[in-house]
């Protein structure tokens, strides 16, 4: 079955960088694999998606500061989080679906898999 496990949150000053890493078992080459967010009382909102052909769909508000990316040989997605500002501090999902490619929009609805997050928390 799917696996996944975040790891790479923790606190980190406004403009500061993080990288989040998403080690991932048990899926296959063709998944959709996404980052998503919650804050407290919200929520779960799209951060960014990469397709297995690195076709990416990012939400605005990351656009320009945020990069993902995948290693199919270290079976890992990763979330590159620069410039990172108060308003991102939130936990952070990766999230898996066996679908080619990923969908038009952003939703986690799309997602069958999702693992146990880890907090960032970005302070001013």
């Amino acid at each position: 079955q799917v696996q996944l496990v975040e790891s790479g949150g923790g606190s980190v000053q406004s403009g500061g960088s993080l990288r989040l890493s998403c080690a991932a078992s048990g899926y296959y080459s063709r998944y959709c694999m996404g980052w998503f967010l919650q804050a407290p009382g919200a929520e779960r909102g799209g951060v960014a998606q990469i397709s297995s052909d690195g076709s990416t769909t990012y939400a605005d508000s990351v656009k320009g500061r945020f990069t993902i990316s995948q290693d199919n040989a270290k079976r890992t997605l990763y979330l590159q989080m620069n410039s990172l500002k108060h308003e991102d501090t939130a936990m952070y999902y990766c999230a898996a679906d066996p679908s080619f490619p990923c969908g038009w929009w952003l939703r986690a609805a799309d997602f069958s898999y999702w693992g146990q997050g880890t907090q960032v928390t970005v302070s001013s």
